[in-house]
């Protein structure tokens, strides 16, 4: 029986501090308030966060053979999630962060990239891999191994057999482009955040780096704004914005990722497009109010409950761009 959710890409080991306001000179010490580990990176949240939304999840990617690959492949598996295809990676260490989130909710972090760059997906595993309902492509730009061709021809294959793809980025830069460009052609829904559009595009206007990913083989884009809530635009035509809702955010790490999830999870039970778009904005919202990635996400019901009860924000320059 198919998954309702692969998540391949980009697993990490985090460790969250909160509140950092500063590193301190030397070998000095600052007090913080609170600490916590947590598995992410843009395919490891959306796979936890699916399944805490009540969707079967299966996750691959690859993990180093070292305490955090230990401690992430039991989380993983923790929640229920088929980890038969999340590898151990000899001799590269697992990707791992300290992330030093500041009190107003973003978060500078000192990354390893580790098996993330090294894991590959045999010819082999493509059937076992895109199993599932909806297959998500997250970090792409991280993957070295897998960036390019290898990543487009798992996505033609999961297209092929049906299931509809989503792909979220790791982009800092145009020199990002050709490996998003290698799976658009395969793409049902690109969803990177605005500051990534825009590094990848050099462009600033919604509607114009949608189509710019359209052109390049994209069906739909989704441009999460942070605060300013999500861009959804379709090249059928259909253009919307939905606000971010009014909250107080604690950590924004994963945000974007949990977004992932929760529109594949809108999708796969029958919401259309907007309502699918709240709800991810929902996921991500309740994400932000706690430390490290899925700490807000308890499960679908709770969701739902405050997707209809939490007012939202509507800045003037979002509905502008309608």
């Amino acid at each position: 029986m198919p998954h309702d959710y692969a998540s391949m890409g980009f697993y990490t080991y985090d460790c969250l501090g909160w509140p950092v306001a500063s590193i301190p000179p030397g070998g000095g010490t600052i007090l913080i308030d609170d600490l916590t580990i947590a598995v992410s990176g843009a395919a490891g949240t959306a796979a936890i966060a699916a399944a805490r939304l009540g969707a079967s999840a299966s996750a691959i990617g690859g993990i180093g053979q070292d305490m955090m690959g230990d401690w992430v492949l039991e989380r993983i598996a923790g929640f229920g999630i088929d980890v038969s295809d999340l590898v151990r990676c000899p001799g590269t260490p697992t990707s791992s962060s300290i992330v030093l989130t500041r009190e107003d909710g973003s978060r500078p972090a000192l990354h390893l990239k580790g098996a993330t760059g090294a894991f590959t997906v045999p010819h082999d595993r493509f059937d076992a891999v895109t199993d599932a309902k909806i297959f998500h492509l997250g970090g792409v730009g991280l993957m070295d191994a897998m960036d390019g061709a290898p990543s487009a021809a798992l996505m033609a294959h999961a297209k092929a057999r049906g299931c509809i793809t989503t792909v979220d980025v790791f982009a800092g830069s145009p020199d990002d482009l050709p490996d998003v460009a290698a799976v658009l052609p395969h793409t049902d829904y690109f969803i990177p955040s605005v500051e990534e559009a825009q590094a990848l595009t050099g462009l600033t206007d919604l509607g114009a780096m949608a189509r710019f990913f359209i052109e390049r083989g994209a069906a739909c884009c989704i441009f999460t704004l942070g605060g300013d809530g999500a861009y959804y635009h379709h090249r059928d035509g259909t253009v919307f914005t939905v606000p971010a809702f009014e909250i107080t955010p604690k950590c924004t790490c994963g945000c974007g990722d949990v977004f992932n999830a929760g529109f594949a999870v809108g999708l796969f039970n029958a919401m259309p497009p907007r309502e699918a778009v709240r709800f991810a904005q929902a996921c991500s919202a309740l994400n932000a109010t706690g430390l490290g990635s899925q700490a807000g996400i308890t499960d679908m019901p709770a969701t739902l409950d405050f997707m209809n009860s939490c007012s939202v924000r509507r800045p003037a320059q979002l509905a502008a761009a309608e």
